[in-house]
């Protein structure tokens, strides 16, 4: 039995993976006449310097990283158009990348499948604090497609 997919969310990083992923879920939306959500998450722990206990969060970087991630999805979003595929929304997201992708956004959007690419991460990292993409794997309650 072939699945049919409604609402497709694939996340991208600027990474080679996360174009290949894109790629994919472009055709797979184009196959089902889905929606197809773009989602970049801004990763909170990369704003925090910690001295003693102090967490302290630059508002001029936090803006800086936001405005780059909207130009970069705002350029997604005009490539995919110009291809012809015309149901498609970017979004830009701050908090924890597995958190974000495997339980807000999929609670805030119908969405029915994941897309996204394979880790990035170097084997030393992955086996200390795992993968944005086995966490997802492990938790959505929807389908996941890893694209490698």
């Amino acid at each position: 039995m072939e699945q049919n997919y409604r609402s497709i969310l694939v996340p991208v990083d600027g990474s080679k993976n996360a174009e290949k992923a894109l790629e994919k879920a472009i055709e797979i939306a184009k196959r089902n006449n889905s929606s197809l959500e773009i989602l970049n998450v801004i990763d909170t722990k990369q704003f925090t310097n910690n001295f003693g206990g102090i967490i302290s969060i630059s508002g001029d970087v936090v803006y800086s990283t936001f405005e780059t991630v909207k130009q970069y999805l705002e350029k997604l979003k005009e490539r995919i158009l110009k291809d012809g595929f015309n149901n498609v929304e970017v979004h830009a997201r701050f908090g924890s990348p597995r958190v974000v992708i495997a339980k807000d956004f999929v609670d805030d959007y119908p969405i029915d499948l994941i897309v996204l690419g394979k880790t990035g991460m170097s084997t030393v990292s992955r086996i200390f604090v795992g993968s944005v993409t086995d966490g997802v794997i492990r938790t959505a309650s929807c389908d996941v497609l890893v694209v490698g």
